[in-house]
């Protein structure tokens, strides 16, 4: 069985939003093309509470992009965004949703900051989502969504770690930058690690199979 995640298709991280990343409505279309290829379809979503401590505006003397300890973990300061029950924190309204199988919530502790879609920063708290690929027996998963360098690339790495053969969508992609070139960073750091760089034409052609 092999199945596509799709990292928070949330309206903050489209353009327009709180936390907005350039281009990334670009990649709605290319995910309702690709949930036909798969057996099974999940998305991840930032859930966070109003007073999340990986907001700026619970840090008095702080701004957006510092780095502060959290936990004992380094965390960056975003500006607030994916509030629980919110408009920023649904998934975008083109998304065919009504392929998703289940949503997986993130970032519910106000203590903690949630990357990846299957664990909290510290490891201390998963998800759900490696329980429910285990149970339909998921080997194979592909990755797409928002964004490379931050959400993608901390799930691409635990997909890998739990032993799922894993591909990162490129095209279907789009990246922060906070920092130049964190995009190409991410993508190296992902290969690195054992993750395949395919596209959504590879899928949709079945040339994938090759890259397995």
């Amino acid at each position: 069985m092999n199945a596509l995640i799709l990292v928070d298709l949330q309206n903050d991280f489209m353009p327009g939003g709180a936390l907005a990343v350039a281009d990334g409505d670009a990649v709605v279309p290319i995910a309702n093309r690709l949930m036909p290829h798969f057996d099974i379809v999940v998305a991840t979503q930032d859930w966070h509470p109003a007073i999340h401590k990986s907001f700026a505006s619970q840090h008095e003397g702080t701004s957006i992009g510092d780095v502060v300890k959290l936990n004992g973990l380094e965390q960056m300061l975003w500006p607030d965004h994916c509030i629980q029950d919110s408009l920023g924190a649904a998934l975008h309204a083109d998304l065919d949703a009504g392929r998703i199988q289940r949503v997986f919530q993130k970032g519910t502790d106000i203590d903690i900051d949630s990357y990846s879609g299957f664990f909290d920063n510290g490891y201390r708290q998963g998800t759900g989502l490696s329980e429910f690929l285990r149970e339909h027996n998921v080997a194979d998963v592909s990755v797409m969504g928002l964004a490379t360098d931050y959400c993608v690339k901390f799930t691409a790495f635990d997909a890998v770690k739990l032993g799922l053969t894993t591909h990162l969508i490129k095209d279907g992609c789009r990246g922060v930058n906070v920092n130049p070139g964190d995009v190409d960073r991410a993508l190296e750091e992902m290969s690195r690690v054992g993750v395949r760089v395919v596209t959504a034409a590879e899928i949709q052609t079945g040339e994938k199979s090759k890259k397995t």
